[in-house]
């Protein structure tokens, strides 16, 4: 996993000097035994807390964006994704840059974050193009 800066400067405080185990952690402790006693890479060797499940990290995040979101409902996980990809893709960065970071199976799949048009493909054209002549000043 790469993290940017501004998260890589929040973590030490998220680990609270934890060196090993999950970095996002559960209210509670992971059972010991039992159906549902996790794997135990997913407990923290100091604490005996669980990793943090999906659908509750979910709600979390929906509750902490809630003031953020003009409909005050909240973002999900995967609008944050979405987001993520988007900006990248404002950037300019290439359809197969964006599959690298999302991991997405498919190119096809990232067509909604990649909008080329007109102006793409003009700049393609014209970055590309060996016989342009550059008219100097």
């Amino acid at each position: 996993m790469h993290w940017e800066s501004p998260t890589v400067r929040l973590l030490p405080r998220l680990l609270a000097g934890r060196t090993t185990g999950p970095v996002f952690l559960a209210d509670r402790r992971a059972p010991a035994a039992g159906r549902r006693a996790p794997a135990l890479g997913d407990i923290c060797p100091d604490s005996g807390r669980g990793r943090l499940s999906y659908p509750r990290a979910e709600y979390l995040f929906k509750q902490a964006s809630k003031l953020h979101d003009p409909h005050g409902t909240g973002y999900t996980l995967h609008q944050l994704r979405h987001s993520g990809l988007t900006h990248l893709a404002a950037k300019g960065r290439s359809a197969a840059e964006l599959q690298a970071k999302s991991r997405h199976r498919h190119l096809a799949t990232l067509g909604i974050y990649v909008r080329l048009g007109e102006e793409t493909s003009a700049r393609i054209t014209a970055k590309n193009d060996e016989h342009h002549r550059r008219h100097r000043r």
